[in-house]
């Protein structure tokens, strides 16, 4: 599939680059002018891989904030609350995490996390500091000593109290932790949940998208803040939590994240000397490597989430069954997801208006190509992607998802999500991680 693209790369680059200047509060940058006036964790991972094209130091400090929020655990909180945007809901009162001591003082933040990306982002930043020399290579080899601590803590709690059986799959306490967050891959888990009395509450993300079908309704947005009551009614403690909260699934997606951050995180660690860590995140690598090719259907060829309290595998068509092009593993396997992600369901689908894969295959009932991660295409998650191609070798790959998202973006608008058949972007627009996707495409 050929595609046109409505502006320059210039054009395309000034543009991105004004987005993340709008969005940004000098040490943080926002996801989204509107909706989302926090910094998001792994949104935050993909805005330093932008910004490290623009400016090193602006990038190292985007990431230097975020660890600020890191709680004495080592969890990294899924957000980061900015002091100057009070109407966002659910705000820091909601979650409760005020007084928990594991949180860092100072800091308001929620109390679960998201996938880690943040070594991957790490790696970008002392790459670009090191293409340029100079006093940006000095501060990225800098920050890359000082902060190695902290991520060894996050990649730790997250195999500690996460996989403590050891299955290499990343047990969640809420679909927003998979990132993915209305995703069909939850219907049957939030099915389950029962909430008991929530606080009354009023929405505000549905005032900034054109139509509210593109959101969750509040009957799953109920289920929601039952489980955010869940969880902070015992203090967010991580021995207790999986006993009480009514949503237990292991995440094949952030799994696949997992093991390819620990490698990155590894290699990053023997350049500085830590061999000892860097043996220790390879096995990380390894067990989750070895889970996620472990979850694969012998029949749809994609990988699966497990709910644990049901006991049963979750089959949806989403885009999550690519996990194994992220976490890598054997040829032979990738060959064959590679080759269902070119086909029919996904990439090569009839119609679509660029060559990038829909978050859920319009194949599945559980398709809506409007409805946030029911369907729409999300630009950094095609970014992620092609690092993947490009990390196993797979050039070409990586050459048609660059081309057909600069194809997208070129629209300037740098939606959170699009339509896969019109291309119309959706949700919230100037969104930071999008117009930081664009700015690596273009590098």
């Amino acid at each position: 599939m050929t595609c046109t693209r409505q502006a320059s790369d210039e054009q395309i680059r000034q543009a991105a680059v004004k987005v993340l200047r709008l969005n940004d509060l000098g040490t943080m940058t926002t996801a989204a002018p509107n909706l989302y006036p926090h910094m998001w964790s792994w949104d935050a991972a993909f805005v330093t891989i932008g910004l490290s094209r623009v400016s090193v130091p602006r990038a190292i400090q985007e990431l230097r904030t975020l660890l600020s929020a890191q709680w004495s655990t080592g969890m990294i909180p899924h957000i980061v609350f900015s002091d100057n945007a009070t109407g966002y809901f659910p705000g820091p009162e909601r979650w409760g995490t005020d007084s928990v001591a594991a949180r860092p003082a100072g800091v308001r933040t929620s109390g679960i996390c998201q996938p880690p990306v943040h070594a991957i982002a790490l790696r970008h930043v002392v790459d670009r500091g090191r293409e340029n020399g100079g006093s940006d290579q000095s501060a990225a080899e800098a920050f890359l000593e000082e902060s190695f601590e902290q991520w060894m803590a996050w990649h730790r709690w997250l195999v500690d109290a996460r996989d403590p059986d050891g299955t290499g799959l990343i047990e969640i306490h809420h679909g927003w932790e998979s990132g993915f967050d209305n995703s069909p891959r939850w219907d049957a888990a939030y099915g389950r949940v029962r909430p008991g009395r929530v606080e009354p509450f009023t929405r505000r993300d549905t005032l900034h998208v054109a139509d509210a079908a593109q959101r969750p309704d509040d009957a799953e947005y109920t289920k929601y803040l039952w489980l955010v009551q869940q969880m902070e009614s015992v203090g967010y403690d991580d021995k207790l939590v999986p006993g009480l909260v009514d949503f237990r699934v292991r995440d094949v997606f952030f799994s696949a994240i997992l093991a390819a951050s620990s490698d990155g995180l590894a290699g990053l660690a023997e350049e500085i000397g830590h061999s000892t860590e860097a043996a220790e995140l390879r096995r990380i690598a390894s067990r989750f490597q070895n889970g996620v090719a472990a979850t694969v259907d012998p029949v749809t060829g994609l990988a699966r989430d497990y709910d644990v309290r049901a006991g049963e595998w979750i089959s949806t068509r989403t885009v999550s069954g690519f996990a194994p092009l992220i976490s890598g593993g054997e040829k032979a396997l990738l060959e064959a997801q590679r080759d269902l992600l070119r086909g029919p369901e996904w990439m090569g689908y009839r119609g679509l208006a660029f060559a990038l894969p829909p978050s859920t295959s319009p194949g599945s009932p559980a398709f809506k190509p409007r409805t946030y991660w029911r369907g729409p295409v999300w630009p950094f998650l095609n970014l992620l992607l092609g690092w993947a191609s490009r990390r196993n070798g797979q050039e070409e790959l990586c050459g048609e998802l660059r081309e057909a998202s600069l194809c997208q973006l070129s629209d300037l608008a740098f939606g959170e999500y699009y339509e896969p058949f019109t291309g119309e972007p959706l949700g919230s627009l100037a969104q930071s991680w999008t117009a930081a996707a664009a700015l690596e495409w273009l590098a």
